[in-house]
């Protein structure tokens, strides 16, 4: 294999592949460089499952989600296998509470705001319609129908075999990045593998983002978290919901912040994940994991489903770990740029970074591969974008 390129992409996950995906199609040479195998559950993707929704509090993250679609119709033309299961989502809970995503009442002026069709509900509707129960007098929500359940195991394995096909495309494991230096317009990327050069990168290696970027003497902020899932079996057999997410007071509450999935025939069948959106206890370095579930946080999870749902069995048989990062600053439901203006070659280093974004793949991957190859995107990614404050320089 050549050791030149036109770009490198450091990190195989699910942005690093649709980004090469993207690139390989523009048929410029791409070189995916991931620190352990492919289709591994060491990172950000790990699980089989993801949200897809479209409110936020947020009119551009609305339109965002929006401008998704036609890049996953485009990419379910690849398979058979679906890669959404269109169940709707629902939003409920206290209508005071803001929470990590967003507020009920600002999600419904975000979906006014770009004519999305959704149905206000009070807490009757929700348990009438959706098989909650006790839940308190004061909660209201929202139902959007074209929420969905994403088959992220699929999308990452029809990522791989597309661009394992692709002659432009190279894909390399087992290929940590150990150094990053940049001679006469060219990047030279060390890894055991060897040394591979390109004039273009992209960094999107999950929540392992800051062992890259200090390399480069950057980091950004964030905070490193285990976030466990519980599946509970159906009691109930025709019992199905949509992928929902509940708005609760932290102190009134053990455990404020939940979400769930419907039952899908690709992640523990007769099942239903519930998963805590909350952090306990936060890692100072995501090579500090324990891959295994927070005990208090499934005990949480396990008492929700037990008040609160129907049709399920009330302790989990099955559970799992995804290891996260979350940016630390305010407002930023994922971090998209290039490399501050004191980097050397700044303007040719992509960014893609931190939060929930499973529902964005495809479009992400454009997005990156249009960084990369024009050195900038149409579209206007003023809200991901960082600043100069944001960066830390690391000391040398």
């Amino acid at each position: 294999m050549d050791n030149n390129f036109d770009v490198i992409v450091i990190g195989g996950g699910p942005m690093g592949l649709a980004c090469a995906y993207e690139t390989g199609k523009r048929k410029a040479s791409v070189l995916v460089l991931e620190r352990f195998q492919f289709l591994n559950q060491k990172g950000s993707s790990a699980g089989t499952s993801r949200q897809y929704r479209i409110p936020y509090p947020d009119a551009y993250m609305v339109k965002m989600a929006l401008d998704a679609q036609p890049y996953w119709d485009a990419l379910q033309l690849h398979t058979k296998t679906p890669l959404m299961d269109k169940v709707g989502t629902l939003w409920f809970g206290d209508p005071t509470v803001v929470s990590t995503e967003g507020n009920i009442g600002a999600a419904e002026k975000a979906l006014q705001q770009l004519n999305v069709k959704y149905d206000s509900l009070t807490v009757e509707n929700i348990e009438e319609e959706f098989h909650f129960r006790n839940l308190p007098k004061n909660y209201t929500g929202l139902f959007q129908a074209d929420g969905a359940s994403i088959n992220l195991k699929a999308t990452l394995e029809l990522l791989f075999e597309l661009n394992s096909k692709n002659p432009c495309v190279h894909l390399k494991e087992n290929a940590p990045v150990i150094k990053i230096e940049r001679k006469d317009g060219i990047f030279y990327v060390s890894t055991p593998e060897g040394v591979f050069t390109a004039p273009k990168l992209v960094i999107t290696p999950g929540p392992y983002i800051n062992e890259v970027l200090k390399l480069q003497e950057f980091h950004v902020a964030v905070t490193y978290w285990e976030m466990s899932s519980a599946y509970f079996r159906k009691t109930d057999p025709n019992i199905q919901y949509p992928t929902w997410f509940v708005f609760q007071n932290a102190i009134e509450a053990n455990g404020n912040q939940f979400y769930g999935f419907p039952g899908v025939d690709w992640d523990f069948p007769g099942y239903i994940r519930v998963a805590p959106d909350f952090v306990t206890e936060p890692l100072t370095n995501p090579e500090n994991a324990s891959r295994k579930p927070d005990p208090q946080a499934l005990g949480y999870t396990a008492q929700w489903v037990k008040d609160h749902m129907t049709g399920l069995g009330i302790v989990p048989e099955h559970t799992s770990t995804c290891l996260i990062a979350l940016s630390n600053i305010r407002n930023k439901e994922l971090l998209l740029d290039f490399a501050p203006g004191y980097i050397p070659g700044h303007q040719d280093i992509a960014i893609y970074a931190t939060g929930w974004a499973a529902k964005f793949i495809p479009f992400l991957g454009k997005l990156l591969a249009d960084m990369a190859l024009d050195g900038k995107t149409d579209y206007d990614i003023a809200p991901f974008q960082l600043g100069f404050k944001y960066f830390t320089a690391l000391k040398r």
